[in-house]
């Protein structure tokens, strides 16, 4: 088994490799007629579906600032369950979740690296 540096030796190179062939790949469609036309008209009617979006969010008036508390409450709960689940696991806790229907969730855990200062 690999150790954990090579893996991410391995892992550092092939992002070099794919930020490369993206740059390139990005170059290609700038310098196309056709992409570039089509790029603008997808712009100009991403602007005119905002205006509608902006429109409608004003006609629903206090259900759509509703829907906007709403998503923020899942946000923060979302991040109370990791918390808990993570306090559990380190206490040697089981986690045991079930949904209206009876139906079990587990947990999921995801390690991530990020740059030390």
């Amino acid at each position: 088994m690999k150790n954990i540096q090579e893996v991410f030796d391995e892992l550092q190179q092939i992002k070099e490799t794919k930020k490369e062939i993206m740059k390139e790949y990005r170059d290609s469609l700038a310098n196309d007629e056709e992409y570039t036309e089509i790029k603008e008209k997808q712009k100009e009617l991403s602007e005119k579906k905002k205006q509608i979006e902006t429109m409608i969010q004003q006609q629903m008036g206090s259900r759509y600032e509703k829907l906007e508390k709403l998503s923020e409450q899942i946000k923060e709960l979302e991040q109370m369950i990791s918390d808990i689940a993570i306090t559990n696991i380190m206490e040697g806790k089981s986690i045991e979740v079930k949904d209206k229907y009876d139906n079990d969730y587990e947990p999921v855990y995801k390690v991530s690296l990020k740059k030390a200062n």
